[in-house]
């Protein structure tokens, strides 16, 4: 089933990137919306010479596109005034049902590189850099390269603490799940391969690359030591999620994830399914049920009526929503909001 889900999702995927470059071949690659952080939000002034200074300082900078939130944050944090970071999927917006517009692929064709996450979160990759103006200079970078990755399928939930497999393992006939993010570990991994590829873009600020990925990393381990010590005092290490995007943090950190959806959060179980899950949270005697803000909490909150337990946000991170953007959140803030919850949830 899985498999079917994820096959049908790229042809879909496929079909929209394809009619996209047709009509940026009809119409020169007309804007047509879908801004993302920095993108088009720029400010702008009337003043020819400040403009002139601010193009000039612009141009100086690293153009890095990142394919999500986490990775945007990445740049923007390592990067600092030498990286000039836009991420294509706007605030509030489900990355698993976005597809990119003409204005995405004009973006990423004018920047030095783009970092996508890869493990099958980004189905459109593929299809997207054959989009990419032919003059276009920019490099694609892999950033789950190193991860130690989990395969996916119907069955995850019952192996989500179990080893996984090695990247280079990855392909598209089997799900993967690709949230790698969601667990600490993986993070100060993927911060690595940012730094890499911004140092290797860029070799004259190679320095600053450094001391700003150590700062992070600093951070990130002190996020994963905070994890480590809260979660591993927990008496209850079973977590129902509404979608499978908890894996990682599962198996890095001793837990077991059951999982009301699959790895797409758009993938509907079945009602026997539900009816199982009950029974379980009943038996272990599970409090709550998590969902998280970008997708509809509808089955959670139907779970949580027949187990009689509570519902509770729990952020795969992903994307930011409007509101948290607006009031200064970042990937460590959402991080340390996530490890407050799952001990509120697991006592």
């Amino acid at each position: 089933m899985m498999k079917l889900e994820y096959g049908l999702k790229r042809m879909r995927m496929a079909a929209a990137i394809t009619a996209l470059m047709l009509a940026l071949t009809a119409c020169g690659g007309a804007n047509d919306g879908n801004s993302g952080q920095n993108a088009a939000n720029a400010p702008q002034t009337d003043n020819p010479a400040t403009n002139n200074t601010a193009n000039e300082a612009a141009d100086t900078k690293l153009k890095v596109v990142t394919s999500f939130y986490p990775l945007y944050f990445m740049a923007t944090e390592i990067g600092g005034d030498h990286v000039e970071a836009v991420n294509l999927i706007a605030a509030g917006i489900e990355p698993h049902d976005w597809t990119p517009k003409s204005r995405d692929l004009s973006v990423a064709s004018s920047a030095g590189l783009l970092l996508y996450h890869g493990a099958g979160l980004e189905l459109w990759i593929d299809q997207f850099q054959e989009g990419l103006s032919k003059d276009s200079k920019v490099q694609l970078k892999e950033m789950s390269a190193g991860i130690e990755l989990i395969e996916g399928g119907e069955e995850a939930e019952e192996h989500s603490g179990e080893e996984g497999h090695e990247h280079e393992e990855e392909g598209h006939d089997h799900a993967v799940d690709p949230h790698t993010w969601v667990s600490p570990k993986s993070a100060i991994v993927l911060a690595e391969n940012v730094k890499n590829s911004l140092t290797e873009a860029d070799p004259s600020n190679a320095a600053d690359y450094e001391a700003r990925y150590e700062a992070l990393k600093e951070k990130l381990a002190k996020l994963d030591q905070a994890y480590t010590e809260a979660l591993s005092a927990a008496s209850q290490k079973n977590m129902v999620v509404s979608h499978q995007a908890f894996g990682y943090l599962a198996r890095d950190y001793g837990l077991h994830q059951t999982a009301i959806m699959g790895l797409s959060p758009d993938a509907e179980p079945k009602a026997q399914d539900l009816l199982e899950i009950a029974k379980f949270v009943k038996e272990n005697d599970v409090k709550y049920i998590f969902f998280e803000e970008l997708v509809s909490d509808r089955l959670a909150k139907t779970l949580a009526d027949e187990a009689d337990v509570e519902t509770m946000v729990l952020n795969p991170l992903e994307g930011l929503t409007k509101q948290q953007e607006k009031a200064g959140e970042t990937y460590l803030t959402l991080m340390e909001q996530n490890l407050q919850k799952l001990i509120q949830a697991l006592q």
